[in-house]
């Protein structure tokens, strides 16, 4: 997939990951490329910055937890902030799959 169209969209993947459960990095990237059938395979410097930036405003939070092997992971939380930002998010992108639809269809596109 075009990096580009995937950047718009990575955010709202992720924020959808962390509502269903917490998880670690490379937990989201297992999980996006099964999910996707390898649409989507995201690499470690594409995610963090994303997963950073999601921190600082408020959508997700991150703590350390010991995995069964006894390594500290840093694990990621949806937080209610997060949960309305994926809401908007999905809202954006339902008109805007909506339009794109409408243009390829050759049908009329609703306004914004």
């Amino acid at each position: 997939m075009d990096k580009k169209m995937m950047a718009a969209s990575t955010s709202m993947l992720l924020l959808k990951l962390l509502e269903e459960e917490d998880m670690y990095g490379y937990q989201m990237i297992r999980k996006l490329e099964e999910r996707s059938d390898h649409v989507f395979s995201l690499k470690e410097g594409t995610m963090y910055p994303v997963l950073h930036a999601l921190e600082e405003q408020g959508a997700v939070e991150s703590y350390e937890k010991a995995a069964e092997s006894g390594r500290m992971r840093k694990y990621y939380h949806l937080t209610r902030k997060g949960e309305r930002l994926l809401g908007k998010k999905k809202e954006e992108w339902e008109k805007y799959e909506k339009a794109v639809h409408a243009v390829l269809e050759g049908g009329a596109v609703c306004a914004f």
